[in-house]
């Protein structure tokens, strides 16, 4: 059972892509498993990901992952949340998760 959900995903201009729920808060270890398992494969050589400025995002084996299939990845200024739109969807979905963990 998930005691403490959060989401993580890609936000496309049409789409919520990767979606993944883990236990917990993110770290730097999560994200490269989350990077090389579920974004990767979603990703097409030419493809920007764009980040905010969580330490997590920044882990060293997530960038050489991206790198290698040819992705561009770009990290937003700090403390830009009105520049970062995932952060709006993710916070209504976080919210969802919780809800219907309570449920259960």
């Amino acid at each position: 059972m998930i005691r403490h959900p959060s989401a993580i995903g890609a936000l496309r201009h049409d789409r919520l892509d990767a979606p993944w729920v883990i236990d917990g808060a993110m770290n730097s270890e999560i994200f490269t498993l989350y990077t090389e398992t579920q974004l990767v494969p979603t990703l097409r050589e030419g493809d920007v990901v764009i980040l905010d400025n969580l330490s997590s995002h920044k882990a060293l084996v997530a960038a050489e992952v991206l790198h290698s299939i040819g992705a561009w990845f770009l990290f937003l200024p700090r403390y830009s949340p009105d520049l970062n739109p995932i952060e709006m969807a993710f916070s209504k979905l976080n919210n969802l998760i919780r809800k219907a963990a309570a449920r259960t």
